[in-house]
């Protein structure tokens, strides 16, 4: 490793791994194959083949559709995909058994996968056969597949747990026998990214004839790191599947994979980076496996920023908390500002002006700090939630003269309590205080703030409706009142509290000064 050296895809001083600028590495995505394979996940045919398109539109090099052999419709499945005419290379899964080869042939795959357990513990308790009969038998099996014409990949199953010496033996043996590339799995997920550079460096050095893959598991959350240390021993190959399906913890994540090698290592793939969002969120749906919204690359989360801090600095200059060499269009995501307890001003104003508002200081102070109250109640503010708060702290009447100005609101409620409210408000320059009684405290502060209006003036309700717009038994209520008056006019406005009775109340003395200001006019 490079100490404080420049990348030149960013120009920012850091502690750089070693540079595969320009280096291409093939992606081969496994997840029809062992993507299906994560515990409750299982495609049928046309949603295996929705995906096959989704993987060859990205642009992965080697799509392994399946295991062939394993039962009639997933050979149809396979030869289904096989016989889409995809630019993608398409995989079939097989043991180094000659009716597994015969059955991917058959399928019409271009590349035929064998593997077989090289690890003691496996070969001891799974295929039970000595280490001289498990070459022999993968040499014939790679030769069966090379007389037919096919590409051939040759793994070595728990390779990380076998003798360097058995692996090198096994692999010069597919190698004589054309093997075109050669695959070093860590089938369990237990290698460190620093003994599997190394091993897998080794292989490289002693491999000269054959592509290097690497297929790594994710038990211990390294199956990126390790397949990103095997690039950079000399693997120019990764399995990779979407959303790090598979298996028990899954597989390398393929978004993962190929944005560190673009942006960090400089390397090439021929994935279309901005079809990454789109291919995860398909995967998401046709397997119902979520996407944690922290996820990197993918995730909800992934450019979403809340902080003050950070939202004020990523709307000044994006790389300011983010990284920069990967921005949120180049993997077909969008940047958020999420509203909450930790906004400021900055993102509240910005998120505000490109919904169209134009608050003023103390409008602006007012959406915050009711937002805060929502944040410290843990619940994050949407886009809805901002435009109704918006409308009710700003609103029509807000740049206009207002004849109700409404300073203070009181309740009292209970079993032997007739429901009363006391409604504080300045109409038209002068302090009114009323209280008033009703069926429930909604009732009674609608009453009370229509009692502040003088006699003369005739406004009454004609609509009144309340809609949960958060979840829980706190949930943001958003109140829409229309009032008319003696000569039909009528308007409506609106309000959103936890609190349904301040929702109410402010929601009608939105509407009145509305109203008022048409009889004005």
């Amino acid at each position: 490793m490079s100490l404080c050296h420049k990348n030149p895809l960013c120009g920012i001083a850091f502690y750089e791994p070693r540079s595969l600028i320009g280096e291409k590495v093939r992606i081969f995505d496994t997840s029809l194959r062992d993507g299906e394979q994560t515990p409750g996940v299982s495609l049928t045919a046309e949603e295996k083949i929705t995906i096959a398109r989704a993987l060859d539109r990205l642009g992965v090099n080697v799509i392994e559709a399946g295991f062939p052999v394993s039962s009639r419709g997933e050979f149809e499945s396979v030869r289904s995909i096989a016989r889409e005419g995809l630019s993608s290379q398409v995989c079939g899964l097989s043991r180094i058994i000659m009716k597994d080869v015969d059955a991917s042939l058959e399928a019409e795959v271009d590349m035929v996968h064998v593997f077989v357990s090289t690890s003691d513990i496996q070969i001891a308790h799974t295929i039970k056969k000595s280490r001289e009969e498990i070459v022999a038998d993968s040499a014939r099996a790679v030769e069966h597949v090379k007389d037919h014409g096919r590409l051939c990949l040759f793994s070595a199953m728990d390779a990380t747990r076998t003798s360097p010496l058995f692996l090198k033996e096994i692999f010069k043996a597919v190698e004589d026998a054309g093997c075109d590339i050669i695959n070093i799995p860590d089938t369990v997920g237990v290698a460190a990214p620093s003994s599997f550079y190394r091993l897998v460096k080794e292989i490289c050095d002693s491999t000269k004839g054959m592509t290097v893959d690497v297929h790594c598991h994710n038990d211990f959350g390294l199956a990126v790191a390790n397949s990103l240390s095997a690039v950079e021993a000399g693997a120019r190959e990764v399995q990779v599947t979407v959303n790090g399906l598979g298996e028990r913890a899954g597989n390398a994540n393929l978004a993962e994979t190929v944005m560190s090698l673009h942006s960090i290592f400089g390397a090439r793939t021929d994935i279309r980076t901005e079809y990454l969002v789109e291919t995860a969120r398909l995967v998401e749906r046709l397997t119902d496996v979520k996407i944690p919204l922290t996820a990197p690359i993918v995730g909800e989360n992934a450019f979403s920023h809340e902080s003050g801090i950070h939202s004020h600095g990523v709307l000044e200059r994006s790389d300011t908390f983010e990284p920069g060499i990967m921005t949120p269009e180049m993997v077909g995501h969008r940047r958020r500002i999420v509203l909450g307890k930790h906004t400021g001003r900055h993102a509240v104003k910005q998120a505000l002006e490109d919904a169209g508002y134009r608050p003023t200081a103390e409008q602006l102070q007012d959406i915050l700090e009711r937002i805060k109250e929502l944040g410290d109640k843990g619940k994050q503010v949407k886009d809805a939630d901002l435009q109704t708060i918006a409308e009710v702290v700003i609103g029509d009447v807000a740049r206009g003269r207002q004849a109700v100005v409404l300073k203070e609101v009181s309740v009292m409620t209970g079993n032997i309590i007739t429901p009363t409210a006391t409604v504080k408000a300045m109409v038209r320059g002068q302090e009114k205080v009323l209280a008033n009684t009703g069926v429930g405290p909604v009732d009674a502060a609608v009453k009370a703030v229509q009692g502040l209006l003088d006699t003369d003036t005739s406004i009454r309700l004609c609509e009144f409706r309340i809609d949960a717009i958060s979840g829980g038994a706190d949930a943001l209520a958003e109140v829409v009142i229309g009032v008319e008056d003696d000569r039909g006019r009528r308007v409506s406005a609106r309000s959103a509290r936890e609190d349904i009775v301040m929702a109410s109340v402010e929601a009608l003395v939105s509407a009145i000064n509305r109203l008022l200001l048409l009889e004005e006019t």
